[in-house]
């Protein structure tokens, strides 16, 4: 029979896709594949603010990810830079100061190979406990949001006439996608966590006709990627992150031989 940590990384990896399924749709159809690049590479350096701090790994990923949102809000408003520039900026800044502050402090001993590709070693039961806690709250919130949200998306400028508030939507799901990189951070790694949001959801997109149809086979996908990933990842002494990630690239792949023609968008 399997061992205690393979059974945790199971139940960790299957509740991490349930979320990052829905999250990631959003983030393929509102095109923002490099801001989530931009939050989970800055997902380093709450790490090791977390060590240095003595706090919760995960709350000081979350904290500076969402920092690093609000940042990349508050120089749009300030700079004459574009958006992708930003998001170069912030990404490759805030991982290069992450990997600077592990280099120059002797006190920090960290597993950098497993914290930017995952290890699943690392899963502990409070661990689980945070991601499917967390995850709730994540997906509770995102079924409030979702009308206006999803709104937006297709028509920002229906969305203001209809009411719908949609840049608060806009600063919440902005949250969402922190919270995601926070609790998958030891699973998937800083590097790959993207993958995770990416992948599934352009898979489902193939085989879907419908937004709804694209979220179920996004959690789907994303839940066999995770299973038959780590039974990989435990065969062949791989990484855990790049070998789901691996997993999801040939479903997608497989995905194209089954398409279907391209889904409608309709506010429900």
């Amino acid at each position: 029979m399997f061992d205690d940590f393979f059974i945790r990384a199971l139940i960790a990896g299957i509740g991490i896709a349930i979320i990052a399924g829905p999250i990631g749709c959003f983030v393929v159809w509102r095109r923002l594949a490099y801001y989530g690049d931009t939050l989970a590479h800055s997902g380093l350096l709450g790490v090791t603010l977390g060590f240095l701090l003595g706090i919760n790994m995960s709350v000081s990923v979350f904290i500076i990810s969402a920092t690093i949102a609000f940042l990349l809000l508050l120089l749009q408003k300030k700079t004459k830079l574009t958006g992708d520039a930003l998001l170069g900026l912030l990404a490759h800044s805030s991982l290069a100061i992450g990997l600077v502050v592990i280099a120059i402090s002797s006190s920090i001993r960290i597993d950098l190979m497993g914290l930017l590709f995952g290890d699943i070693l690392s899963v502990s039961n409070n661990d689980i406990i945070l991601i499917w806690g967390g995850g709730a709250i994540i997906l509770l919130v995102l079924f409030f949001i979702w009308k206006s949200l999803f709104a937006a998306t297709v028509n920002y400028d229906l969305a203001m006439a209809e009411g719908m508030n949609p840049d608060t939507s806009n600063y919440i799901f902005t949250i969402l996608i922190a919270g995601v990189i926070a609790i998958s951070i030891k699973m998937i790694g800083v590097l790959l966590i993207t993958g995770l949001l990416l992948i599934p959801p352009a898979m489902s997109r193939n085989l879907s006709l419908s937004p709804k149809e694209m979220v179920v086979f996004s959690i789907i996908g994303g839940v066999i990627s995770v299973i038959v990933g780590l039974f990989g990842s435990l065969e062949f002494n791989t990484p855990s992150g790049p070998s789901i990630i691996v997993v999801s690239l040939i479903f997608f792949f497989l995905s194209l031989l089954f398409k279907r023609s391209d889904q409608s968008m309709k506010v429900k």
